[in-house]
């Protein structure tokens, strides 16, 4: 899994070849939820209501850098870090 963020437990990871729409996935344990870059919405999974909170406001900052690390993804490129929620 390419991680390009962590924080508060939670793993954020875009993946290689992946389909469309661009998105990332959020893992915190055992709990998995995949988030549309462009609007944020859950395109599947489930976190718990807090962690999912943190997601959204981390990604809400960090939209740009999604897009940029989905599109290098696609490219086979490596992935930039991005920095976490503090």
């Amino acid at each position: 899994m390419p991680e390009v963020s962590r924080f508060y437990g939670l793993v954020i990871a875009l993946f290689y070849n992946d389909h469309q729409p661009p998105h990332f996935h959020a893992v915190y344990g055992e709990s998995e939820a995949v988030f549309a870059i462009e609007t944020l919405a859950v395109l599947e999974g489930r976190l718990p209501h807090r962690a999912a909170v943190l997601v959204l406001e981390w990604a809400a900052e960090h939209r740009r850098e999604l897009r940029e690390d989905w599109d290098k993804a696609r490219a086979k490129l490596p992935l930039a870090p991005i920095e976490p929620l503090i």
